[in-house]
């Protein structure tokens, strides 16, 4: 009966660190700093294609996290999607004419959004439009390319085999 005790004690003391843990790195993976921040603006930018992106990928400039996505709609108007970004106000320096570029992390890594800095001496101020964009490059329309590209090349190449001179 003692054993018995012991086992069950032991396994609930398992199950939970397991649970712990289970939060712990849950905590650690989304790193949501920039939700809890209040001090931060929004930008706007309008892609025909946003690929994979989701609300809360990381907004970066050379490497660096400096926002995130707040949200992504529809605009029903223009048939664009629109994506809000939400800067940290620490980065609020930015040229007014930088482009932002929807890119993946490694070969199968989530998408996120590159800024890279324009040469406008204006900074982007809260609730302003991102004009110069680079959609999202959707790896089944490059492989279908590829591919159509090469057949199309098979069909005009010349026969290999010259003819016989007699």
């Amino acid at each position: 009966m003692r054993s018995s005790r012991a086992i069950d004690v032991s396994t609930g003391l398992f199950v939970l660190l397991g649970f712990a843990a289970i939060v712990f790195l849950v905590t650690q993976i989304t790193n949501r700093e920039f939700s809890l921040r209040s001090e931060s603006y929004r930008l706007q930018a309008q892609f025909e294609n946003v690929g994979g992106l989701k609300a809360g990928a990381p907004v970066s400039m050379a490497g660096v996290t400096i926002g995130r996505v707040e949200s992504i709609g529809y605009d029903m108007d223009l048939f664009k999607a629109v994506a809000t970004l939400r800067i940290d106000s620490r980065y609020d320096q930015i040229p007014n004419d930088s482009d932002a570029s929807i890119l993946t992390a490694g070969l199968l890594g989530g998408q996120y959004i590159g800024i890279t800095p324009g040469g406008s001496d204006e900074p982007f101020r809260d609730g302003d439009q991102v004009e110069f964009v680079q959609d999202a490059i959707v790896l089944e329309n490059l492989i279908s390319k590829y591919l159509f590209s090469q057949a199309g090349n098979r069909d005009e190449a010349p026969d290999a085999a010259p003819a016989a001179q007699e």
